[in-house]
């Protein structure tokens, strides 16, 4: 099934606010929120969730001080420096205490204690969402303030995002990817067919761009450029297209700054929901014509 993913290497320039956008532009298909550390697509899309599940993005040790007989063990092959001695009158000794903030989750102090006076708390405060918005289905996630393995996150919205386009029988997936180059973002990318990169003409715009564009031209997968708000610095504009030129990468299209787009946002719709007639509207169907509606054409055609 034909995935397509919109990222961008920084945050601020208008990603999730095109993928909304391309999400309400044709019906029946999936939408996959992999922004999980700032998820926000829902608040647009508004969708009505019937799935609500955590997610255990890790481990942290607890201990059982009415069993621990303060020996030390566990601090001694700690390597995270996660276990130490604290003053406490109650413990002549001193008293082990963990450190949620170092603890990484590797479960060696609970399975050398002698005693077994330390167990493993899974960290469940993330949660995985799937429901129904106006055009089609969408999964999203959440992960909580202090919590890690956004990447395994990312992967397990794309593994629900496919498994409802099956079901469904639509198998068309957008995906909202989060900025920057890290995990998420290549968890967000990889086996998909097609990478739209929306940057900005600003100077950390161009430059991001050039990151996250060597990145998925490390993954062989197929790439083209969005320019959002061009009109803000024509100039920065005509800078990301001669390098786009030189370096034969396609620049898909260009969006006009628009007010317009903020008060869609506040209402809850999309651009091309709240002005569908408008010039920012028009720029951003025509995007979606000639990028994405080939590749599910292309799917459609090869035996849907």
């Amino acid at each position: 099934m034909p995935e397509i993913v919109l990222l961008s290497g920084k945050g601020g320039t208008g990603k999730t606010s095109l993928a909304a956008a391309f999400a309400t532009l044709e019906k029946n298909l999936v939408v996959a929120d992999c922004d999980v550390d700032a998820a926000n697509l829902y608040l647009v899309l508004q969708p009505r969730d019937y799935i609500c599940e955590p997610f255990i993005s890790g481990y942290k040790a607890r201990i059982d001080y009415n069993s621990c007989t303060q020996c030390g063990l566990c601090q001694e092959y700690c390597r995270f420096g996660a276990i130490s001695v604290i003053t406490d009158p109650a413990y002549p000794k001193g008293k082990i205490t963990i450190s949620h903030t170092a603890c990484d989750g590797c479960k060696l102090c609970a399975r050398i204690c002698p005693i077994q006076a330390i167990s493993m708390i899974p960290s469940d405060k993330s949660l995985w969402f799937a429901g129904n918005f106006r055009n089609g289905k969408m999964v999203h996630a959440r992960l909580a303030p202090g919590e890690e393995n956004s990447g395994k996150l990312v992967s397990l919205v794309r593994e629900k995002a496919r498994q409802t386009a099956k079901e469904t029988g639509w198998q068309r997936i957008i995906i909202d990817g989060p900025p920057g180059t890290g995990c998420s973002a290549i968890a967000s990318m990889t086996g998909t067919d097609k990478v739209i990169v929306v940057t900005e003409p600003s100077r950390s715009g161009f430059h991001d761009m050039k990151r996250i564009l060597e990145l998925v031209h490390q993954f062989r997968i197929p790439s083209c450029v969005i320019i959002n708000k061009f009109t803000l610095n024509k100039g920065f504009t005509r800078d990301i297209e001669n390098w786009c030129l030189e370096n034969n990468i396609q620049v898909a299209g260009k969006i006009s700054f628009s007010p317009d787009i903020v008060h869609a946002m506040v209402h809850c719709v999309s651009i091309t929901e709240w002005k569908p007639s408008s010039e920012t509207a028009s720029e951003i169907k025509a995007v979606y014509n000639k990028i994405i509606l080939p590749v599910f054409s292309a799917f459609r055609g090869s035996g849907e």
